[in-house]
């Protein structure tokens, strides 16, 4: 079966938000998950190759992805708003994203500034969130971290041993005070990028994504 790529616009709350869904190649879709991208002043966009990856690792476990550019960013409508919009935005997306598959189970997924973006959305979603979450390159250098804690569904974290953003003693720290279920994934390579290791982000994106372990019932 052909894979299904389609380019469109959701609306969000600052105007139109640049969006691209993709669905597995050889399968259907037995979940659906949503990508958020790095920071946009920082040059993030959802083809950041962290990203792509992260797509398609999500895509090869047999999730349609749907990735989007914060407002702002390229063709999405608004500004920058410190991170308070970024996650309407995210919230936006998520709905659409439930609206185009209501029977599937969801998942949040999102790297650096995405990373904090799908976990504080969690966070505020309460009993409604979804599934669980990806976190990969969590940047541990901001003050606010708080939330990661009051999230209430299962979090991934795929992380660097090389991160300038989020050192490992910090990283590993956190982690350290957080309840159960969760999971954290070193993967050897050379900044937060991941470069040096991409095949890797994306094999255990593929392992995570289909361990039920790890999954909200």
């Amino acid at each position: 079966m052909a894979r299904r790529i389609e380019s469109f616009f959701i609306s969000g709350p600052a105007g139109r938000l640049e969006a691209l869904l993709e669905e597995p190649e050889d399968r259907e879709a037995a979940e659906a998950a949503l990508v958020c991208h790095p920071h946009p002043l920082h040059g993030g966009t959802m083809h950041n190759k962290v990203v792509h990856r992260l797509a398609r690792g999500l895509r090869s476990a047999g999730c349609a992805v749907l990735r989007f550019n914060f407002r702002g960013v390229n063709l999405s409508h608004g500004e920058h708003d410190g991170g308070r919009g970024e996650m309407d935005d995210a919230a936006a997306c998520l709905e659409a994203l439930r609206a185009r598959y209501p029977s599937l189970p969801l998942t949040l997924a999102g790297f650096s500034f995405g990373s904090r973006t799908v976990l504080a959305l969690a966070a505020r979603m309460g009993g409604r969130a979804p599934s669980r979450v990806i976190a990969a390159g969590f940047p541990t250098v901001y003050a606010d971290v708080e939330f990661v804690a009051q999230c209430q569904r299962p979090r991934i974290f795929i992380h660097s041993t090389s991160d300038d953003y989020g050192p490992r003693r910090q990283m590993q720290a956190l982690y350290d005070r957080l309840w159960g279920p969760k999971a954290l994934y070193w993967v050897e390579a050379q900044d937060h990028f991941f470069t040096g290791a991409l095949e890797e982000l994306e094999r255990l994106v593929v392992e995570v994504a289909a361990a039920r372990a790890f999954r909200y019932p």
